[in-house]
């Protein structure tokens, strides 16, 4: 008897892990298994060092508001995290409000196609995409308009993954993935239709530096849009709890500093964009867009015992539970900076690159 109990307890264990991790899967729609969980162009045997490198930048803040640290400090936090945002979120590593009767899936979805529809793109038109990472956004873009997107992401295993997706997708014909800077863009002077951001310049230690690229590489006449993680008017410096929660989402986040939102627009203002538009899309009647945090929390703690018991075995990556952890943690601060008001990750900008004067004017 006592055989036949530790077989049935072995085999329950393993159907279970079995339906948590092959069958269950992530949180949203699957990009990766949680058995090919990594630390992204970092050896395996080094992503609990790379894990405590990141948390060793917050000792020295002054290096992450510089435009030559940051680099490296985004580079090491998307090596850390892409396997496990594309495992428990998807593709698309940004929020997007709560749409009645629609799925997260269809909710992400349809706030990339509007970014496309602001834009006004039509088919064959070479767009721009500053942060692309995996290349979620930019394949449902492409798919939308039939423009050809361009996307810049500072870390080389986006790049590969993204390449991969694209080519999965049948879309590799319109979507091309570049390894840069977008301080820094390997791109000629006005040679973009058009440009978007979608929560990537939050990333920058300094927003004019980013938008004066962008604003380079546009042709005259060319539109712009991002959307922007800031504080709102809510937010508090002297409330510690508002402190408290802000800082969190920084640091989780590899942010070197939240903006205010009323810098944004004369940040734009200031490189020269007209500012077509601007508003903040969480604001009501938009439904919070917090509450897939909050309802996720089952698959959250699901997830983190699955990194648990695969790190134990060996195959993910030591180091791969601290990252995990991490971002439980930071969710909890994004949920809070939701629902108190405080923080908003889609503060939309839409802005314009004015058109050449001709000499009779």
């Amino acid at each position: 008897m006592e055989t036949l109990a530790l077989f049935c307890t072995v085999s329950l264990l393993a159907v279970g892990l079995y339906w948590f991790v092959c069958i269950l899967g992530s949180a949203e729609q699957k990009g990766k298994r949680a058995v090919h969980l990594s630390g992204g162009s970092i050896r395996r045997d080094h992503v609990q060092d790379h894990y405590k490198k990141y948390w060793s930048f917050f000792l020295r803040p002054k290096e992450i508001e510089t435009a030559d640290k940051v680099p490296d400090f985004v580079d090491t936090f998307y090596n850390l995290v892409t396997d496990i945002y594309e495992w428990g979120w998807g593709q698309s590593f940004h929020f997007s409000p709560s749409l009645p009767g629609k799925s997260h899936r269809d909710a992400t979805r349809l706030h990339e196609q509007m970014a496309a529809d602001l834009l006004g793109l039509k088919p064959y038109a070479k767009i721009l995409d500053a942060g692309c990472g995996v290349g979620g956004p930019m394949r449902a873009i492409a798919a939308h308009s039939g423009a050809n997107v361009v996307g810049i992401t500072i870390n080389e295993y986006q790049v590969k993954r993204a390449r991969m997706h694209n080519k999965k997708a049948g879309l590799d014909k319109l979507c091309e993935v570049v390894c840069g800077n977008f301080l820094n863009m390997p791109f000629v002077d006005c040679s973009f239709d058009g440009a978007y951001s979608i929560e990537a310049t939050c990333h920058a230690p300094n927003l004019e530096e980013v938008y004066s690229e962008i604003y380079r590489v546009l042709k005259p006449g060319s539109m712009y849009v991002s959307y922007e993680w800031v504080t709102t008017e809510l937010y508090r410096a002297d409330n510690p709890e508002h402190v408290e929660v802000i800082q969190g989402i920084e640091r989780g986040d590899a942010l070197p500093g939240l903006r205010h939102y009323t810098d944004i627009s004369e940040i734009a203002k200031k490189v020269g964009f007209e500012v077509v538009k601007e508003t903040d899309l969480a604001k009501p009647p938009a439904k919070p867009w917090w509450t897939r945090l909050k309802m996720g929390k089952l698959a959250y703690w699901r997830n983190h015992i699955v990194v648990i018991v695969l790190s134990s075995l060996g195959i993910a990556p030591k180091g791969t539970v601290d990252v995990h952890d991490m971002l439980f943690k930071t969710a909890d601060y994004l949920a809070r900076g939701g629902e108190s008001g405080i923080f908003t990750p889609m503060h939309l900008i839409l802005c314009r690159k004015p058109e050449i004067k001709s000499n009779s004017e």
